[in-house]
């Protein structure tokens, strides 16, 4: 890492954090630390901080950012918006993330927001408890995006089986939030006055459906009216998809396979990136400051890659699928940039969007 990096970045940072600039530079000094050293574990950054200090004393100085700073909730937005852009409108993914550090179970509820070219978590929110959030939890974790930006942002918002509900769902539909997300087999459903569960109503499915079906009226709630596509996948087992839209079966599974890359993204931040599972910290509010800053880095990644590619896309091998991700091609081109002498600005002022698809915040 040089120096001149660490004051490239200095310049980005300044405007959206309300720091010091001895606080700015040692949140500078963790993001780019994480990426030259592939990993969250502080002893490692802190040897690569390019000055004559000591290694034992500039890891005691990142330990006192995390013991002493406090910023606002979902401080890291703006910078995340800085590095990417704003795009017309974008897929939004839901999901989950947990693992343990010794004994202690971390259980995060993770909204990020998903283009062609890059996944970056958005916001998210530390569950106190193991296992599935509530609708509550989801609708909280919605409101803190409806706050920043408009509903017209998302273009389609996807969630995997364990994200249903009818009041979740009704919270979606009145926030007109389009929606595909996928539901059980086992789902009750009305079709033309008679109730199915959705296994029987496809048992002779063998390839793509689409059809319009009614959830029950519950207590307090009316019946809900949504769209579905479905197909059989590997197993047979049901693929089976809700919409808030009127769209074809097959055009609902598509826009449903975007969730995938959700998934990308924990893997990015995990074990083919920052390896996040490595660090040892135990409280929600240390571990929050850690995923925004590498929530930076991910965002810092993704910018590169589209700065080096240009228009162009990453090169496909014979099975269809890329040599290199987006993610991995900026994280490359970092992690060699940050370890040479160059001194041409890594980010300068421009952002990787084109201006004619960038749409203004809410």
């Amino acid at each position: 890492m040089t120096s001149f990096a660490l004051a490239d970045l200095q310049k980005l940072l300044t405007p959206h954090v309300p720091l010091g600039k001895s606080r700015v530079e040692t949140l500078c000094l963790l993001v780019l630390g994480m990426i030259s050293a592939r990993t969250v574990n502080l002893t490692h950054i802190a040897a690569e901080r390019p000055a004559r200090a000591k290694v034992a004393s500039t890891y005691r100085r990142l330990q006192r950012f995390f013991q002493h700073m406090i910023l606002p909730e979902d401080w890291s937005v703006g910078i995340v918006m800085a590095l990417i852009g704003n795009p017309d409108r974008w897929y939004l993914c839901l999901d989950r993330t947990n693992w343990k550090i010794g004994k202690s179970d971390v259980n995060v509820l993770v909204l990020a927001v998903v283009t062609e070219r890059y996944r970056v978590p958005l916001m998210w929110t530390f569950l106190n408890h193991s296992g599935n959030s509530t609708t509550q939890q989801r609708i909280a974790l919605m409101r803190r995006y409806l706050a920043r930006f408009n509903a017209s942002t998302v273009r389609m918002f996807l969630a995997d089986r364990e994200f249903i509900g009818q009041e979740w769902f009704r919270f979606l539909k009145d926030e007109n939030i389009p929606f595909a997300i996928r539901v059980k087999e086992d789902h009750l459903i009305v079709v033309e006055g008679r109730e199915y569960s959705l296994r029987s109503y496809l048992s002779r499915c063998k390839g793509e459906r689409g059809f319009t079906a009614t959830f029950p009226a519950k207590a307090g709630q009316p019946a809900l009216e949504l769209h579905f596509g479905a197909r059989r996948i590997k197993g047979g087992e049901l693929l089976i998809v809700a919409c808030s839209e009127p769209l074809g079966g097959s055009r609902i599974l598509r826009y449903y396979r975007w969730r995938w890359f959700i998934e990308c993204m924990f893997a990015d931040s995990k074990t083919k990136g920052l390896n996040l599972e490595d660090t040892r910290m135990k409280l929600s509010q240390r571990l929050s400051l850690l995923i925004a800053i590498s929530a930076i880095a991910l965002a810092m990644a993704c910018h590169t890659a589209s700065k080096l590619m240009g228009t162009k896309y990453p090169a496909r091998k014979k099975h269809g699928y890329c040599s290199k991700s987006w993610f991995r091609t900026g994280f490359d081109e970092l992690r060699r940039r940050l370890k040479t002498n160059e001194t041409t600005p890594i980010f300068g002022t421009k952002v990787a969007i084109k201006k004619r698809l960038r749409a203004g915040v809410a």
